[in-house]
């Protein structure tokens, strides 16, 4: 019990307000795209993609779905960022 207590207290000092003395430089730091509203055109275009038999061009065994759905998810971004010029987050 009072090991937890000393945990906690480590962690709310630790929390309280230690800033990094280094400030982040813009090239270290991944850009984030913003999420938007998807206009119907663009969810039009995302669900003909989905609703194709081989969107991701294979038709076999997926050893790790994940990897299918990233690859997946790659193509229609693009295929937004193409088609419309708008560059979403995937998250």
């Amino acid at each position: 019990m009072v090991e937890t207590q000393e945990v906690r207290a480590n962690y709310s000092n630790e929390e309280e307000g230690e800033e990094s003395p280094e400030p982040e430089t813009s090239g270290s730091r991944r850009r984030r795209f913003k999420a938007s509203n998807m206009s119907f055109g663009e969810m039009l275009e995302m669900v003909d993609i989905l609703k194709r038999a081989d969107y991701d061009g294979k038709y076999g065994p997926y050893p790790n779905p994940n990897i299918r759905k990233a690859m997946i998810m790659a193509k229609v971004v693009r295929s937004l960022h193409r088609n419309f010029g708008v560059r979403r987050s995937k998250d």
